[in-house]
């Protein structure tokens, strides 16, 4: 049987409501919560106190998912927080992590460093999808935020409303990019790349609502942050042992 895509669905029944005299706002409102809010979601913990900065998931995102190599285009990224004594934070993100982060020796005395990995927050009420004009972001299903290059039109509306940074402009394709938790990968049981390759395990990947996913076990188990929570975009990539600094 082929299988219907979510516009395409709700394209059909919005014809059938229309006919039966239905509030079609209504009815479109009923459908999207329901697909929105179903189960089978993918999400990632990021364990800030694992991370060493090492850049091999930076490196390993460019090379499974077209990355340009190029300074400034990053599906994922690394940060670098410096707490110093007197209050101040300093962030740096020299080539996005990838190389590494070299050793500092400023003339404030810090109080406290670490790492940050960041990403597309596959966010459950994502500003990218409901600005863009032609359905070319979407949300799959399974919880995953997507951009369709066959109906883009590089408007780049999509990209100023993302706050979290996360998309660019592809060079060769002309159309936003970001991370899709490499669903190419995870369609076929696979986990991200960046996943695979990091050497402390700091990121995690997973259902949110499997109790066997590992996702799901710490989520249960351990406080996390979330990425500027007061935008109620609804992020599934969760932080743990994030610092209040980060921003």
């Amino acid at each position: 049987m082929k299988r219907v895509s979510r516009r395409e669905f709700i394209k059909k029944l919005s014809g059938v409501v229309i006919l039966s005299g239905i509030k079609t706002s209504s009815f479109i409102s009923f459908i999207l919560s329901t697909f929105k809010y179903g189960k089978n979601k993918w999400g990632m913990v990021i364990d800030i106190s694992k991370c060493i900065g090492c850049g091999k998931c930076v490196e390993a995102c460019k090379k499974e998912n077209n990355v340009p190599l190029e300074p400034f285009y990053f599906r994922t990224w690394i940060e670098r927080y410096m707490i110093f004594e007197d209050g101040e934070v300093y962030v740096e993100s020299q080539n996005g992590g990838m190389d590494g982060f070299k050793k500092l020796n400023p003339a404030k005395k810090i109080a406290k460093s670490f790492f940050v990995p960041k990403l597309c927050n596959q966010c459950e009420e994502p500003p990218c999808v409901q600005v863009c004009p032609v359905g070319a972001t979407y949300e799959t299903e399974d919880g995953v935020v997507l951009v369709d290059k066959k109906y883009c039109i590089g408007c780049g509306y999509c990209v100023q409303a993302c706050p979290y940074g996360a998309r660019y402009f592809h060079p060769e394709t002309k159309t936003p990019d970001k991370c899709t938790f490499c669903y190419h990968r995870i369609k076929k049981g696979l986990l991200p790349a960046c996943v695979t390759v990091c050497p402390t395990s700091s990121r995690i990947f997973g259902k949110i609502d499997d109790p066997e996913s590992p996702v799901y076990k710490i989520l249960k188990k351990y406080p996390v942050q979330v990425l500027k929570p007061a935008l109620r975009t609804h992020p599934k990539v969760y932080y743990k042992e994030m610092d209040m600094e980060v921003r």
